[in-house]
């Protein structure tokens, strides 16, 4: 283990990762436009930096968790890494401006890869985030004992940007399926059906996206979806349009 971090933005999921790279034994420094978050860094066993140009003196990898496009881009005019550093967008931002970004650090002498998270907070917390890696091979490999202190999950995604691209189709699938719950529900609630007792029970069928494993879709699989969906659910939407 002979990698320094460095973190940009100690906010709701920066913190959980410096504290746990630093418990992994990372020396961890961190910095944050808002001084006041140096007793929190510091209180989780990182080193406080004054600034960008102090944090890239010191760390061989730098972790950006800032919050858009127009953030990054500034940051990234401002930052000066070592040569050979390996700096990672874990910002969700769009695939082309991890892209560009990359192919400008590659003229300045350092790596730039995206490192998307997934799972939220609580997984943050505890340390088993999903990480996505867009990048070379062989920088990947070398940042990903560093991915491991704070991910229980690291997948190489394939080239600079894809780890954006990975992430927005995780989160797709995640709200479709938060969407497709509550319409469930209020199809069910609309037919009188205990809605209590069948979610208890939906948690024993797979109405999950395990069904991805399980039932890779096909063709008969679709037509099965169409035809429930004509059966009940436009009947009932048209009803609860009539007294509405």
């Amino acid at each position: 283990m002979n990698e320094t971090v460095g973190v940009i933005g100690a906010g709701r999921m920066g913190l959980p990762i410096i504290g746990h790279l630093a418990k992994q034994g990372f020396p961890t420094f961190a910095t944050d436009l808002n001084a006041a978050k140096r007793t929190e860094v510091e209180s989780r066993g990182a080193i406080w930096s004054p600034g960008l140009e102090a944090l890239a003196k010191e760390a061989t990898v730098l972790l950006v968790c800032v919050g858009f496009d127009r953030e990054l881009r500034e940051l990234f005019s401002e930052m000066k890494p070592q040569s050979g550093a390996i700096v990672a967008v874990l910002s969700t931002v769009n695939p082309r401006t991890v892209q560009a970004l990359s192919k400008e650090a590659q003229a300045r002498g350092f790596h730039v890869v995206d490192a998307t998270v997934c799972r939220g907070g609580r997984a943050a917390d505890e340390g088993r985030l999903l990480s996505f890696v867009g990048g070379p091979a062989d920088v990947v490999q070398r940042m990903t004992p560093v991915l491991r202190a704070y991910s229980s999950d690291v997948v190489h995604s394939g080239e600079v940007g894809s780890a954006q691209v990975a992430k927005a189709a995780n989160n797709l699938v995640l709200w479709a399926c938060l969407v497709a719950d509550h319409e469930a529900l209020a199809l069910a609630s609309r037919y009188g059906v205990d809605v209590e007792k069948l979610r208890r029970a939906l948690l024993l069928s797979r109405g999950d996206p395990t069904v991805f494993v399980t039932r890779p879709i096909s063709g008969a699989f679709t037509i099965a979806t169409v035809l429930i969906f004509i059966i009940m659910v436009v009947p009932a939407v048209r009803a609860r349009r009539r007294t509405a």
